[in-house]
This record gives C-alpha cells, sequence and structure tokens, in this order.
C-alpha cells in the first residue's frame, strides 16, 4: 500500500520552483512547465501547445492535469514516463531539441524529455540511434535475400527473424511517410529525404 500517500492525502504546495522547456514536433509547438517540491521532484506539469483550441492541445491539458494528480498523491514520475515513451501517432519526427532527434509523437517527446530531465539521461536516446551505433560498429554481413522490397521486411543475421525495416523509424519531415535506417540516420524512400545526414 506503499504506492499512495497515507490515507490517499495530496501533496500541494501554494508556491513551488518550477522549469519551463520549450520544444517542436513535426511544426507543433508546445510548452512543458515542471513545478517542483523542496527536494527538486516534479508535482505538477503543465504543457500548453501554441494552437490553441486544437484537439492536440485539448489532449495535452488533459494529460498534464492527469500527470500533477498522479504525482501529488504519490505515483512515480518513472510510471507515467514508461508507459509514455514511444507512443505513435501524429505529430512526429524531427524535433528542435539537439538532445532528443527524433520522436514517435508528441506524447513520446514530453516522456522522454521528463525522464531525462528528472530519471535519467537514458530517456534521451531513441531506440532507432541504439539501433544505428550497433550497426556503425558491426562488420557487414551479407545474407541472401536481404530484403523483400514488396513487404519491406528484412532478414536479420543470426538467429532468423523476421523485422519490420520501419519499426522505430520516424516519419519525413517533407512528406510524413515512414523513414527507414540509412547508416546512422533515415532516408525517405518515399520523396529521398534524409533525417539531416550528408
Amino acid at each position: 500500500m506503499n504506492f499512495f500517500r497515507e490515507q490517499n492525502a495530496r501533496r500541494c504546495r501554494p508556491e513551488r520552483d518550477s522549469v519551463t522547456h520549450k520544444f517542436s514536433v513535426g511544426g507543433h509547438e508546445g510548452y512543458i512547465t515542471v513545478g517542483m517540491y523542496e527536494d527538486k521532484r516534479p508535482g505538477e506539469v503543465f504543457i500548453k501547445m501554441a494552437k490553441e483550441g486544437s484537439t492536440l492541445s485539448g489532449v495535452m491539458d488533459g494529460l498534464a492535469l492527469t500527470i500533477s494528480l498522479g504525482l501529488q498523491y504519490g505515483v512515480p514520475l518513472k510510471v507515467f514516463v514508461d508507459k509514455l515513451v514511444n507512443t505513435r501517432f501524429e505529430p512526429s519526427g524531427i524535433t528542435a531539441n539537439p538532445n532528443i532527434r527524433f520522436v514517435s509523437s508528441v506524447l513520446d517527446y514530453i516522456a522522454r524529455w521528463l525522464g531525462g530531465r528528472f530519471i535519467s539521461s537514458d530517456y534521451l536516446k531513441f531506440n532507432g540511434e541504439h539501433v544505428a551505433a550497433a550497426q556503425a560498429h558491426t562488420p557487414p554481413i551479407v545474407v541472401s535475400p536481404a530484403a523483400n522490397p514488396s513487404t519491406g521486411m528484412t532478414w536479420v543475421p543470426g538467429p532468423m527473424k523476421l523485422t519490420n525495416a520501419h519499426e522505430g523509424a520516424p516519419t519525413c519531415s517533407e512528406c510524413g511517410m515512414l523513414m527507414v535506417p540509412n547508416g546512422a540516420c533515415y532516408k525517405c524512400e518515399n520523396c529521398g529525404s534524409t533525417s539531416g545526414c550528408s
């Protein structure tokens, strides 16, 4: 019964320190403001999207309220962050934050930023970056057949396992299609643009 505070008491303070962070995901801008307790743990979250009245703005207001109430009743921030990381919907793709290059949704961005700021810098890493870094240090192995272009599926060396080439990939900032790994970055098969590699 340690999950909630004794007798479900809500822990609020009339004044607290806060930090505000501006973000941009797929051209959608917003602000995250986190109010902190004396020990610098987050106690409330506000998420403000630049486009007032949009559905996304309303959903972010509801999410911020839910996270804030949870934190005030003793739910660990890690519980929220772990559930929101890797959620996938539009807008997604390249961000303006050099520490969080790609995200699969605004929720993914918010979770990664909150996790990186208040839990561990490991949350700032995108799953695709781990794969690309591992591939960059692994000598190439030729496997035949390498890929089936009609399905987008590839065979992975080692124990035979079929994987989707688009899994964990960001969407193209130009046309919105899912990108595919291209060395240490991503390339759009539809329009040919890349995720910033040379």
